[in-house]
Formats: C-alpha cells, sequence, structure tokens
C-alpha cells in the first residue's frame, strides 16, 4: 500500500554498484530503511543526493510490516535546504546532530510532536543569522524531552548538583561521578530554560562548553541503548574553540 509522509533524511550506505539504502527517520513511520535501485545513476529517478544528512523530504512510500527494506515511489526536497550545505559552521552543527539523530531515533515509535521538533529545528538552524555556538547544547537538551529523559527542575529553586543517573537537580551530592556541580549546575539549568532564539545570550567560555557537551552526551549514554561514542565530536571542537 502507498502512504504519503515526510522523512528526514539520516543516514546513506552503498548497497550495489548503483543503489543505495537510505535510512529516514519518517512522521508516520519512524525509522525506517529504503531501498533505492540506481540511484547513483546520472540520470536517477530518485538521485542519492536528495538524501544528504537531515534533508528534509516529502515522501511516497510502499511499506509492508513484513519487509525489512522498504520502497520509495516519490521522493521530494520539502523545504530546500540553503544554509546549512554550504555554510561549515551550519553544516558542521548538522553533520553532529545527525550523528545523534540517527542513535537515538531507531528506538522510536511513530511520533508526530518529536518528529515536527526535529523538523523545526533543521529549519531554524537552516534559516537563522544568529550566533550558534549553544545552539547544540540546547538542541540535545529540549530533544530528551521528546526521548523520555528530559531533566526536572525545580522553578523556584536552584540545587548545586545534577544527578545524570536520576535526570533531576538536587542539593546533595551523589555517590557516583556521573554528576554536575557548580558551576556547571547553574549554566545547565539556564540552558534548561531557554529557547534557539535567547541561546547566544548564555555567555559560555569554550573549555565550559566542551566540558558540559561531554556531560550531556554522557546523559544520553545513560539514557539510550547501545548509544556508544560520538566521532562527529571533535568537529564541533574544532570549529567552537
Amino acid at each position: 500500500m502507498l502512504h504519503k509522509t515526510p522523512g528526514i533524511a539520516l543516514k546513506t550506505t552503498n548497497y550495489t554498484d548503483n543503489s543505495i539504502v537510505v535510512h529516514i527517520f519518517t512522521e508516520t513511520f519512524a525509522m525506517q530503511s529504503y531501498l533505492i535501485n540506481g540511484a547513483r545513476k546520472p540520470k536517477a529517478r530518485i538521485p542519492a543526493n536528495l538524501f544528504q544528512p537531515l534533508h528534509l523530504l516529502d515522501l511516497v512510500v510502499y511499506n509492508k510490516e513484513s519487509n525489512g527494506l522498504q520502497r520509495i515511489k516519490e521522493a521530494y526536497p520539502r523545504p530546500l535546504l540553503i544554509d546549512i550545505p554550504l555554510d561549515i559552521v551550519k553544516g558542521s552543527l548538522a553533520l553532529f546532530l545527525n550523528e545523534i539523530l540517527y542513535k537515538v531515533l531507531r528506538h522510536q515509535s511513530p511520533d508526530a510532536f518529536l518528529f515536527n521538533f526535529v523538523q523545526q529545528s533543521i529549519i531554524w538552524l537552516d534559516e537563522t543569522d544568529k550566533p550558534l555556538s549553544n545552539f547544540h547544547l540546547i538542541f540535545l537538551i529540549k530533544l530528551s524531552r521528546f526521548l523520555g529523559f528530559l531533566p526536572l527542575h525545580h522553578h523556584k529553586q536552584q540545587y548545586a548538583y545534577f544527578n545524570l543517573v536520576e535526570g533531576v537537580f538536587t542539593d546533595k551530592l551523589p555517590a557516583h561521578t556521573h554528576v554536575l556541580q557548580e558551576p556547571h549546575t547553574a549554566i545547565f539549568y539556564h540552558l534548561l530554560q531557554t529557547d534557539f532564539e535567547k541561546s547566544n545570550g548564555i555567555k559560555i567560555n569554550k573549555n565550559d562548553r566542551k566540558y558540559l557537551i561531554e556531560k550531556v552526551l554522557e546523559f544520553y549514554r545513560l539514557h539510550t541503548e547501545n548509544f556508544g561514542q560520538v566521532n562527529s565530536l571533535y568537529i564541533l571542537e574544532e570549529i567552537f574553540n
């Protein structure tokens, strides 16, 4: 049966000389793997370059529950990304986000709110002219809400520690090393309450930013099965150093 669904391209692997398998996070079916025959041919009906990391798509797909590999009938860009493919900072952020999303979205069921959040975040990144040094931190913190482990916080009181295992702010130092302490707890707390538009209003030096992103990834690792290492992290460290 044919279905229309928006999708977000995440990963492409070569299948044969001219064919590819594309991993796409769709609004209707969550993460799916699609075999596209002839995608690498010069005059391909569905060309491989449509599926660059984080590109947004309108899809017409076949869906069979028994199939590991699905098929795409039609695919169109929606909308066409302008800055991300050309801007080195936005492109580096996109590679980082793409790696994270591939790790976490393969565990998710269809979720229109999660899909919309990721889609709107990509569009904002592509269109914005604001500084982006804190964007990835805020994105990861906000994304955790949709994945089920958003940090719990108290609006009327700030605590000295953030327990990464429990996902809570606390006034007691946990008996393990998976913890944020001051001054990083306060920075993390402010990031938790900030949107993309105001992200550059939080001043973080490069050493604190490097430490915080490592701890946020540790937080993800504790709450995501087989999360592993993030290979693209070093690119961001170079960009924002």
